[in-house]
């Protein structure tokens, strides 16, 4: 006789266990299976751009703090491993290194004032440090100023950051850094800072009388994001080997990153990934396939980008993944 009440039948079938182990499989196969650069190019994009966006998250999503200023600690990430090995000969792995502990103290010189703002005042402040920093490097001879700086051609090795023949260990080092960030979000979910973060998000009034340091948890969750996204921008610069104030410090980066996570559902552990994969290939095509158009291929992903944001701020403000579970709920 069962005392504890029925229990559902267990699953004959453990198909998450399933799913994940097949999904695992055909990530580390792919670049085996699709050989040609431009798909492995786009892979490379998505864990780019779906790390970043997730560590937008911790902040954005999770803390509520709308940052549209995140380009400032990927530009850290990428002049920083890229001068290192130009001035110091310094290997782009430490360069990396130094960009997080550039990152962490910028964190503090721009998280003390902004956080004193609430709302949108907090993006418009993160706007202008974003607009400050461009300016400030466009003008500083050390960078290359408006020029850029090229990254010096290498000995291929995983030692030297550097593969000029194919860009299998991009793809493997990409994915390692969203496997990376997405598993430090994973345990934060579950940890005290994260039922913190979620409480100011929430309301911070309320989270300060029950006796939350905000200001701490705060500068906590920028700390977080803001070294992944360092990483992410020395990644970016071994990878393309060519930066300047216009690719790695623009407004519009902070707005993709931004983007990319609010499409998936912010505060959701798989929304940046699932807004990447949508997100990415869109642009990446329009640019390769409408190039011929005189540059409109440019512009119609923004199009598009501006008309799906509208449409799930209408209709499914929970992003990709609230759709996701809302068709979940219906199959069954």
């Amino acid at each position: 006789m069962d005392k504890g009440g029925s229990r559902p039948p267990a699953d004959p079938v453990p198909w998450k266990g399933l799913l994940a182990f097949v999904g695992v499989v055909l990530l580390l196969g792919y670049p085996f299976v699709l050989t040609a650069p431009f798909p492995q190019h786009l892979m490379i994009r998505i864990f780019l751009f779906a790390a970043l966006a997730q560590a937008w998250n911790i902040l954005g999503g999770y803390c509520g703090q709308i940052s549209l200023g995140h380009a400032v600690f990927f530009g850290i990430g990428a002049y920083a491993s890229t001068m290192l090995l130009i001035y110091w000969h310094l290997s782009p792995w430490l360069g990396m290194l130094a960009g997080v502990v550039l990152s962490l103290v910028a964190t503090l010189v721009i998280g003390y004032p902004t956080f004193r703002l609430r709302g949108h005042y907090f993006a418009i402040a993160t706007i202008a440090v974003g607009e400050i920093a461009r300016v400030l490097v466009t003008n500083w001879p050390l960078a290359g100023g408006a020029v850029g700086l090229y990254v010096p051609l290498l000995r291929e090795s995983l030692r030297t950051f550097e593969f000029h023949t194919t860009k299998v260990p991009y793809y493997y080092i990409s994915l390692l850094l969203f496997v990376a960030v997405t598993a430090t979000t994973s345990f934060l979910e579950h940890s005290r800072a994260g039922y913190y973060f979620r409480a100011i998000k929430a309301d911070p009034d309320a989270a300060r009388s029950l006796g939350i340091p905000i200001h701490r948890y705060k500068l906590l969750a920028l700390a977080l994001s803001a070294a992944f996204t360092a990483v992410a921008g020395s990644f970016y610069a071994q990878y393309v080997l060519y930066i300047d104030p216009e690719s790695v410090l623009p407004l519009m980066l902070s707005v993709i990153i931004c983007l990319v996570a609010v499409l998936g559902g912010v505060g959701s552990l798989w929304g940046p990934l699932l807004g990447a994969v949508v997100l990415i290939p869109l642009s990446e095509g329009t640019r390769v396939y409408l190039a011929g158009m005189g540059g409109a291929g440019r512009a119609f992903d923004l199009i598009v980008y501006g008309a799906m944001i509208v449409l799930m701020s209408v209709f499914e403000p929970t992003g990709l993944v609230g759709l996701w579970q809302r068709a979940r709920r219906a199959w069954r």
